[in-house]
């Protein structure tokens, strides 16, 4: 199924009737054009035709008459129709576009509640998305945070790395008492066999002492 046409600017105001009024008539269309101009029946009847045949309008009959509806939402129509408004007439800039159009003509009471009410929604709705972007800030941060958590570990490493090299410097240290130990403990029974040979020197000349006292006992027997 094709997609609706865009209707022209007489075509949205016929449309604008419908959508204000309901189904109407082509003679109520007529009637209620918003611009107010003089036309002709059998243009307003064009109008609708072409209306149906863009799909954008459903006819039915009411007794003798033709009856018209909207096919689609305002919403869907006019939508299109306000963006490329914006667009090309304001570039864009929304804030300008409402200002000209309250400038044009004045508000009913109805009007101004509507609009109130629509100013607080979307101050409601920006409400909404600030707050969803408050956590996604605190969170960058706190990742700063957790760089510097980092920091006193890589600290801690370096110290145990340089008490490592420190250990292994002193470890040769070590090895060389214990190589001393080594030499004292072969050294030891040498001292133990040069404390023991006076005693054997000792032990040596107390039977030349007895020997000595034996002679000189003998020689005076005889």
């Amino acid at each position: 199924m094709l997609p609706a046409a865009l209707p022209s600017n007489l075509e949205l105001q016929a449309l604008s009737v419908l959508w204000e009024r309901g189904p109407s008539t082509v003679a109520t269309v007529l009637d209620a054009l918003p611009d107010g101009k003089e036309r002709a029946y059998t243009t307003v009847l064009t109008v609708m035709q072409n209306l149906e045949r863009k799909r954008l309008v459903l006819r039915h009959r009411a007794g003798r008459a033709h009856v018209y509806r909207p096919a689609q939402p305002q919403q869907d129509i006019v939508g299109n129709a306000t963006r490329d408004f914006l667009t090309n007439a304001f570039g864009g800039r929304i804030g300008n576009a409402v200002l000209a159009i309250l400038s044009a003509g004045d508000l009913t009471p109805e009007e101004k509640t509507n609009i109130e009410r629509e100013l607080k929604r979307h101050k409601a709705m920006a409400a909404k998305k600030a707050t969803k972007k408050a956590p996604a800030k605190k969170a960058a941060k706190k990742a700063p945070a957790k760089k510097a958590a980092k920091k006193p570990a890589k600290k801690a490493a370096k110290k145990v790395a340089k008490s490592a090299k420190k250990a292994a410097k002193k470890a040769p240290a070590k090895k060389t008492v214990k190589k001393a130990a080594k030499k004292a403990a072969k050294k030891a029974p040498a001292k133990k066999a040069a404390k023991k040979a006076p005693a054997k020197k000792k032990a040596a000349k107390k039977p030349a002492k007895k020997a000595a006292k034996k002679a000189a006992k003998n020689a005076k027997k005889g």
